[in-house]
């Protein structure tokens, strides 16, 4: 019983009084199904079909009470209160059906919005660690799945309050024989546990495989380009089979499973009953109305019975994926790095800096318990409404510090401070809504140009627009398109070369108008026209923001104001770009004489 009272636990959370206003409701649908049941009995004597004495039996008083009624009248009067009840009671379970069907789909919307907000406001470190495909999978599939769970948990509700108040009746005719018939039902409840294992076990198989399934097939889609141009398509059609061959087994398995259940629950509960009557009448000496009514109820009972295990069969199946989106909700509730009531920064204005960003003994690794860090002993500072470059091999640790600047990664130890005071989760929106970042793989929507720039600035005029795209080069090939800035550029912009997204992301991060402006090798897709103009721009730009540019390209930061040379993690050269060339056994030096060799 541990799944149901996990999944009440969680549905209570969301639906509250609603769920128990939803209990009571059944219980009254049980309760009149009981009293249609009773009327059987001085409706078929009524109606001279049978004779039936219900002497001795509870329901004896109402018996002797209608017996002095004429059956002309008497007979109509239960109908209509047996038609009066069938009414109500439908009316009810309509009721029931909607408002189950409200806490189900709330409850699925509920989970969707927690688990997506709880992801939003997770730091960086999260996302490092998490696989996308598998975030993705547990918001669609696995959320879906324990959607479907909730609908197994209600229907495991309704049929065991039905169950409880029919065994209520059914004790109040006959102790004994319901007695008898409860031992039989617990001991065949009981034969049956095993089935609750092994659709857990086969829920976790289905979590794991549908896990695999979309990671797969996002890589796969992800590399595409890859996949054709070096003819792997017929290996990658060798995966696709065996793992949707292997899904294909686990749901024949899952119908197997649960067929095998309800047909071992359906032919013991035959031979009980037959049983049962065989007992009823020749050792309990059962009457006939009490026999008919006892019977009546039991075999209204069997199937919901068989509903119930069923329904916990399919809450065993769907808990695994219930499980782990709650999981993961609560992952991400750890590594929150901003407060949900702030989490949106709707009021929040963007930090002003005047004097320039610190990094005062700032040490960062990527994992805790990791020996090697990625950042080590970082002191720096960049003033304010300056151009510093970030230079260094690969693996230097380049983004780590921009990530680190930005409030992305929190040191291990030592601070970033902005003027002076150290980057917290109080002023941390402030502060991101100050910069504007440009990627070296530019990301866009499959949405138009327009939409794609008014995401960092919504009330943004089709000037403002145009006013960026001239900045940064992209005005003239926009101009070209079918529908200029109203052009759809498809998923991530794949209508466009790498050069064209390059440029808008450019010119989205322009409007934006911020204080930082960072750029991630941000002219590596460019041609050596583009990346002149751009240079020419942000040359511009020179004392009315805040630039740090990430270049590989050394030529691209002859007018920083300030070049910063990391090795290992560690910052070990600072200076103009002339000072730093002329170091002949500098790290900067090297890198120089090797690009030029290298453009020879």
């Amino acid at each position: 019983m541990k799944p149901v009272f996990y999944f009440l636990k969680q549905i209570h959370l969301y639906a509250g009084k609603i769920l128990y206003f939803n209990l009571i409701a059944m219980s009254l649908i049980g309760l009149l199904d009981g009293i249609g049941i009773l009327l059987l009995i001085p409706m078929l004597s009524m109606s001279g079909v049978v004779e039936l004495d219900a002497g001795g039996t509870p329901v004896a008083g109402l018996f002797e009470f209608l017996q002095g009624v004429p059956a002309s009248v008497g007979l109509p009067v239960i109908l209509l209160i047996f038609v009066l009840i069938a009414v109500a009671q439908n009316l009810l379970q309509r009721q029931i059906t909607v408002k189950n069907a409200m806490i189900q789909h709330g409850f699925f919307r509920y989970m969707r919005v927690k688990t997506y907000q709880s992801l939003l406001n997770a730091n960086w470190r999260f996302f490092i660690k998490k696989r996308k495909s598998d975030l993705v999978n547990l918001l669609t599939a696995e959320i879906a799945r324990a959607s479907a769970g909730t609908h197994s948990f209600l229907q495991f509700f309704a049929s065991l309050i039905f169950t409880l108040i029919q065994i209520g009746i059914a004790i109040w005719l006959s102790p004994v024989i319901t007695a008898f018939v409860m031992i039989c039902g617990l001991v065949l409840i009981f034969l049956n546990r095993k089935f609750l294992k092994r659709s857990h076990a086969l829920g976790q198989r289905n979590f794991t495989l549908g896990k695999a399934y979309l990671g797969g097939i996002t890589d796969q889609i992800n590399g595409i380009k890859d996949i054709k141009s070096n003819t792997l398509e017929e290996s990658r059609m060798d995966w696709y089979r065996s793992i949707t061959k292997q899904m294909e087994q686990e749901q024949v398995e899952y119908t197997k499973l649960k067929t095998k259940s309800q047909l071992y629950y359906k032919v013991a509960s035959a031979c009980l009953i037959a049983v049962f009557i065989f007992i009823a009448i020749h050792l309990f000496q059962a009457q006939g109305a009490e026999l008919l009514l006892i019977i009546v109820i039991f075999s209204r009972l069997w199937p919901k019975v068989a509903g119930i295990q069923g329904s916990l069969e399919d809450i065993a199946t769907k808990l695994p994926a219930f499980k782990a989106v709650v999981s993961l909700q609560e992952e991400a509730e750890k590594s929150q790095e901003l407060a949900y009531e702030n989490a949106d920064g709707a009021n929040v204005r963007p930090l002003r800096m005047d004097k320039g960003i610190e990094c005062r003994n700032v040490f960062f690794r990527y994992r805790e318990k990791e020996e090697k860090y990625a950042l080590k002993n970082i002191n720096l500072f960049l003033p304010a409404n300056h151009m510093t470059a970030v230079v260094g091999r690969s693996g230097a640790g380049k983004s780590t510090l921009i990530d680190t600047l930005m409030g992305l990664n929190e040191p291990a130890s030592g601070e970033v401070l902005i003027d002076g005071t150290p980057l917290t989760r109080e002023n941390l929106i402030a502060w991101r809504r100050a910069i504007s970042y440009v990627p070296q793989d530019p990301f866009l929507f499959n949405e138009s140009i327009k939409e794609n720039l008014k995401l960092v600035k919504p009330d943004a005029t089709d000037t403002d627009i145009w006013e960026a795209l001239e900045f940064s080069s992209a005005a003239e090939f926009v101009k070209k398109l079918p529908e200029g800035i109203d052009t759809l550029i498809g998923d991530r912009g794949i209508r466009l070369s790498g050069g064209e997204r390059q440029r808008l992301v450019i010119a989205r991060a322009i409007l934006r108008k911020p204080s930082v402006l960072i750029l991630d090798e941000a002219t590596s897709s460019l041609d050596t026209e583009n990346e002149l103009k751009i240079q020419q721009a942000l040359e511009r730009l020179k004392g009315e923001m805040t630039i740090i540019v990430i270049a590989h390209r050394l030529s691209t930061i002859r007018n920083a104001d300030q070049v910063l040379v990391l090795d290992e993690g560690r910052l070990i050269e600072k200076g103009k770009f002339g000072q730093l060339a002329d170091k002949k056994r500098g790290v900067f030096n090297n890198l120089l004489k090797s690009q030029v060799n290298a453009t020879l």
